[in-house]
């Protein structure tokens, strides 16, 4: 991993670009992002810069998280995140990571927790058909038939059928960095981001190229 950062969603909104296109966006409030710690092969094992982001009150903050906070000396955050950087011996702790780490017109990959549908039929959480409407119809939203009778006799894993549906990790690939306020910390992205508006957002380098 290059570079990455970690945000909150605003929302989403249009803007217009220099050949007059509208495009959509998600609003991103992202850093400024703070190192709390460096970690190396010799201390931990493996190579990792670790993240704090969004200030937040002293009393919501346990004893152990307040030590480390302290010992890095930054405020005490909400988020912490670990990032596997290429260059993470460059870091340093206390050292913040901007929005201006990201460029217009670069691609990124953004990754949250989708929005919790609770518990939801087969027709809205997989996109299935309804049967007929009809008075004489009892066939109506039903999943349909689960599988053969004696053969094989049994249903066979990952069988599509009603149950909890969103409020899980999802990474959209590929999106375009429309325009970054750096004054603000704002980044606009292309399309839509997972998750409902204040959750947070890992923003990193696309892993995909065009």
């Amino acid at each position: 991993m290059k570079k990455a950062i970690l945000a909150t969603k605003v929302g989403m909104t249009q803007v217009f670009n220099e050949s007059g296109a509208l495009i959509p966006v998600t609003v991103l409030q992202a850093g400024p992002c703070a190192v709390t710690q460096v970690k190396t092969v010799e201390n931990d094992g493996y190579s990792a810069v670790q993240v704090g982001f969004g200030d937040i009150r002293e009393v919501l903050v346990n004893k152990p998280r307040k030590g480390h906070f302290a010992k890095a000396g930054v405020a005490n955050k909400k988020y912490l995140k670990e990032f596997r950087f290429d260059n993470a011996a460059d870091y340093t702790v206390g050292q913040e990571i901007k929005v201006d780490i990201f460029a217009e017109g670069e691609r990124v990959d953004a990754t949250a927790k989708s929005k919790g549908k609770g518990f939801q039929g087969a027709i809205k959480r997989h996109g299935q058909s309804r049967g007929p409407m009809a008075h004489g119809s009892k066939f109506h939203r039903h999943a349909g038939s689960n599988g053969a009778a004696t053969s094989p006799g049994r249903v066979f894993k990952g069988k599509h059928m009603p149950g909890h549906m969103g409020n899980v990790k999802v990474t959209v690939q590929n999106l375009e960095v429309v325009r970054i306020d750096t004054a603000n910390n704002i980044i606009l992205v292309k399309g839509a981001v997972p998750g409902p508006k204040k959750s947070m957002v890992i923003l990193k380098n696309t892993v995909k190229a065009n």
